[in-house]
């Protein structure tokens, strides 16, 4: 591998600031802040709006807002009359 091109790679500590979860991945991130983890470790932080315990997606709570049906039916309606079926 060449010498010099790849990042510095450490554990960072990511916080939900919708609900307080906590994680530590490996990340490149430069922050300006740190967290005391309940180990003792002192770790980068990097405050999120949003992670997977928040989103809609990954929490089950997403709702679909086709309100008039899908592409296909509002198709059909607005051929129906071609068709020559009834």
């Amino acid at each position: 591998m060449k010498e010099g091109i790849h990042p510095n790679y450490r554990d960072v500590c990511f916080v939900d600031l919708s609900n307080g979860f906590q994680f530590v991945t490996r990340s490149c991130l430069q922050t300006k802040e740190t967290i005391k983890l309940d180990d003792g470790r002192e770790l980068p932080l990097m405050k999120l709006e949003t992670t997977s315990e928040t989103h809609p997606f990954y929490t089950g709570t997403q709702k679909s807002v086709d309100s008039l049906g899908g592409r296909v039916e509002k198709f059909r309606n607005k051929f129906a009359h071609l068709s020559g079926k009834k």
